[in-house]
């Protein structure tokens, strides 16, 4: 009698902790089950060939310019991608690849110098977003020519190294736009270039490691440029951030998203960078000889324009002043008035 009621007693306890539930459960598919089918989404046939291509890519890069003649503008901006990531982009490269139609230009820790990046500003006028981050080669007749060129330039990434951030703290009077002092004689004789100068169309700056006086001096007389933008729901300023000024995102990115990446897994040595160390906090700083070698190269750059602007005034002077001293040219062009007024 007693077994018969223990074994109620359990009966009874198991049916209460019972739940009872009619309605059916939804079935939700895991993480891993939606991640493992995003990846085994089949790659795209133009994305394959192309991966085939980047595997073998140093073979073919002493043709390159006639190889890739009737390429896209897509194929090869894909090619750019993939030769900076396997560490065979540099002028030649850059250039025989160059296409007009480009409106992005990722070439950051490539071997591209500013020759390279002048050509390329040249040709390819209508670049909207550039990174030239860790890349040691450039300066700033680079960034100039790069700024002269490209009127539509609104997204500029630089910085990422020691020498690069060098280059940017010394491209911040290029950066921003100004008017020059103009010192002609009337509106006729001015070029349309000598009115202003400057990234005019300039609004995202991603320097990364960015000193507080750069940023300070580009808030205070360029508010309109904004550095190192964060995502953000609503926006800066009422202007959504573009994805090409974002710093977590590679420019690149959505080039090469369908390439296998086993097309740039090279094995690479480590670069050397010929710095030593600072006294002050134990960052890594540029040599001394390379300080005056930019220095003077920013100098020189800086005064090109001065000096056609002088041969051009001396010019017109000593055209004046001839035309006052000879009795000849005054001849000619009383002359020549008496012919607009006959």
């Amino acid at each position: 009698m007693e077994k018969a009621k223990s074994a109620l007693m359990e009966t009874t306890s198991s049916l209460k902790n019972l739940q009872l539930d009619s309605r059916p459960k939804a079935i939700i598919p895991s993480n891993s089950f939606t991640l493992s089918a995003k990846k085994s989404k089949p790659r795209r046939l133009l994305s394959l060939c192309l991966g085939m291509i980047g595997r073998h890519l140093e073979d073919i890069v002493a043709d390159l310019t006639e190889i890739a003649a009737g390429f896209p503008s897509e194929i090869k901006l894909a090619l750019v991608a993939i030769a900076k990531r396997r560490r065979l982009l540099n002028d030649d490269v850059l250039v025989a690849l160059a296409d007009t139609s480009w409106d992005i230009l990722d070439i950051s820790g490539s071997d591209v110098t500013d020759l390279g990046l002048a050509k390329v500003a040249q040709e390819c006028s209508f670049l909207k977003a550039v990174d030239i981050s860790r890349c040691e080669h450039i300066t700033t007749a680079g960034v100039s020519a790069l700024t002269c060129h490209c009127r539509s330039l609104e997204i500029l990434r630089c910085g990422g190294c020691p020498r690069s951030d060098f280059t940017a703290r010394r491209c911040l009077n290029i950066l921003k736009p100004k008017l020059n002092d103009m010192e002609e004689e009337s509106w006729e004789e001015l070029d349309s270039m000598d009115i202003g100068n400057g990234a005019q169309s300039l609004r995202w700056l991603v320097w990364p490691r960015i000193d507080e006086a750069s940023k300070m001096t580009l808030s205070t007389e360029c508010p309109r440029i904004i550095v190192n933008p964060q995502p953000s729901p609503l926006g800066i300023r009422g202007v959504q951030v573009p994805t090409e000024a974002l710093a977590s995102i590679a420019l690149d990115h959505a080039i090469v998203e369908d390439i296998d990446p086993r097309a740039w897994a090279v094995s690479v040595a480590p670069r050397r960078l010929d710095l030593v160390p600072s006294e002050s906090n134990g960052a890594p700083e540029l040599h001394i000889a390379e300080r005056f070698r930019l220095a003077y190269l920013e100098r020189d750059a800086r005064l090109a324009r001065k000096r056609a602007k002088s041969a051009r005034q001396h010019k017109r002077r000593a055209w004046h002043e001839w035309l006052m001293s000879s009795d000849d040219a005054k001849s000619v062009a009383l002359a020549s008035q008496a012919n607009k007024f006959s």
